[in-house]
């Protein structure tokens, strides 16, 4: 029988929880390990419906769906818009890409531990320990952003140019581009640490208000300053640049502004300080380590297929950079219910309920299936009609609808792939998610793509099959990880 609100849940639960509601895990006792994995032979937890376990999930992965949806549809816009300046300006941008990722990397793996330390503890119901970890995050990700915004901005340069910048127009808008983000990186970064820790305890509604607004923000000044209307200059790449960086820093005021308030469970207090605390610092690194070499796995190879198709020219590269701006539309959904899985997961074992875990992970996959069947058949039948957002040239619209129709067929694989992989990391299981990242990212992909291009002579059509092939790849071996159940024995101290 499902106990009362007040057994289970401290204040501070209840302060939250009565705005929006309660999870199906907040009904029950905390179990043993060993009891969970006996219970976990069931479909279902005891007492537990399908439409309870839907119910949490649609509740913390729609905010992150729209935010993160809305988010891509901001950046498909400025490429749109940057598109008007011609090919050359579409692979300036899209050439500073990775090289922007990459300078990302340490406090994105960070932030995963960030994630899965804080769901660990809201499960347990330790909101003291969740503000600890928030607070020694923010202190990583200042430092790691500070040293990798510095050194991105020096050699920005360079960097397009090692990127396979062709001529002198693509090399200079690049590197003006580039140089604007990364003088804003650790503002970005430190909103992403605030994001990652809030969906830890499952509050995605706040994220998805203040990435909203910056949202809005950057498509009014990509209006402003692109081109120069209402007597604003006109900064054409540049501009865009400068647009996306106003945007992040109004999402950071808003950020700061929603944990030090400290209505969403976690709360910000300067006057408790950054010391850090070694403990904690272990726990984050111990998660997030994996996972940063999965990130620098996932950008090398990313860098080494991205200058392989760079070799094809700029009105290739030009059509490859849309397709990837409209397949990391189709991203959005599987990363938004990664974040449930994240946190559903997380929060489960941390109450000592594995039984809750595999069963909030199993339905969450199945939500993600549906609609990435959709979203593959509108890519399939509508490649065409979307490419032509972008571009009035036939060239890149025709290549670009046969490029859709591949990124349709791996729709449901992909889905499954965000989802079991934001269960594992939810977990703290981020070690395999890292050797399959390795195997598939920087091995299978750049491989292949090379062995397509240059040997087949398939072009850009071979490029994007080696894609599909890692893509295809990698949904297995994270579905073989998932299955045998090791995540579930994952410990954190």
């Amino acid at each position: 029988m499902a106990k009362s609100e007040t057994d289970y849940s401290i204040q501070a639960d209840q302060e939250v929880e009565t705005k929006q509601g309660r999870l199906a895990l907040d009904f029950v006792e905390p179990g043993t390990d060993q009891e969970g994995v006996e219970r976990v032979s069931q479909e279902l937890p005891q007492g537990i419906t399908s439409k309870m376990l839907y119910s949490d999930i649609v509740r913390i992965a729609w905010p992150s769906l729209v935010e993160l949806t809305l988010t891509q549809l901001t950046s498909m816009v400025d490429l749109m818009m940057v598109g008007g300046l011609g090919p050359w300006a579409i692979t300036a941008v899209g050439l500073s890409v990775q090289p922007r990722f990459l300078s990302m990397t340490m406090f994105i793996a960070m932030n995963v531990g960030a994630t899965a330390m804080v769901a660990r503890y809201r499960g347990a119901g330790k909101p003291e320990k969740a503000n600890e970890i928030l607070r020694q995050a923010l202190l990583l990700t200042l430092i790691t952003s500070v040293l990798c915004g510095l050194a991105g901005y020096v050699y920005a340069e360079k960097l397009i140019q090692f990127m396979g910048a062709s001529d002198a127009e693509t090399l200079a808008g690049g590197t003006i581009y580039l140089q604007i983000q990364m003088l804003t990186l650790p503002i970005f970064a430190l909103t992403s640490t605030i994001t990652a820790t809030l969906r830890g305890v499952g509050h995605t509604r706040v994220a998805m208000t203040y990435n909203l607004v910056a949202n809005l923000v950057n498509v009014v000044f990509n209006y402003l300053l692109i081109n120069g209307h209402y007597g604003f200059p006109r900064l054409e790449v540049a501009g865009a640049s400068l647009a996306t960086s106003i945007g992040q820093v109004v999402a950071f005021l808003m950020a700061m502004g929603a944990v030090m308030r400290g209505k969403h469970y976690l709360h910000l207090r300067l006057r408790d300080g950054f010391k850090p605390i070694p403990h904690h610092l272990y726990n984050i690194f111990n998660i997030g380590v994996p996972s940063m070499f999965e990130q620098l796995a996932m950008r090398t190879g990313a860098i080494i297929y991205v200058r392989t198709v760079a070799t094809l020219g700029t009105l290739a590269y030009a059509t490859h950079q849309v397709g990837m701006n409209i397949q990391a539309l189709s991203f959005m959904t599987g990363q938004a219910f990664a974040v449930s899985a994240t946190s559903l997961v997380g929060q489960s074992l941390g109450k000592k309920r594995s039984d809750f875990a595999q069963s909030y992970s199993n339905h969450t996959r199945r939500l993600g299936l549906v609609i990435s069947v959709i979203l593959g058949i509108t890519f399939f039948f509508f490649g065409r009609q979307i490419v032509s957002l972008y571009t009035d040239d036939q060239t890149i619209i025709e290549q670009g609808a046969r490029i859709l129709k591949l990124v349709a067929l791996i729709q449901p694989a992909q889905s499954s792939q965000f989802i079991l992989a934001g269960a594992l990391r939810g977990a703290g299981d981020t070690r395999a998610t890292a050797v399959v990242t390795f195997l598939t990212v920087l091995l299978v992909r750049p491989s292949l793509a090379i062995l397509t291009i240059n040997a087949f002579g398939w072009g850009l059509d071979g490029a994007w099959i080696a894609l599909v092939c890692d893509q295809l790849l990698r949904s297995g071996l994270i579905l073989l990880r998932y299955r045998s159940g090791k995540w579930k024995k994952t410990r954190i101290k």
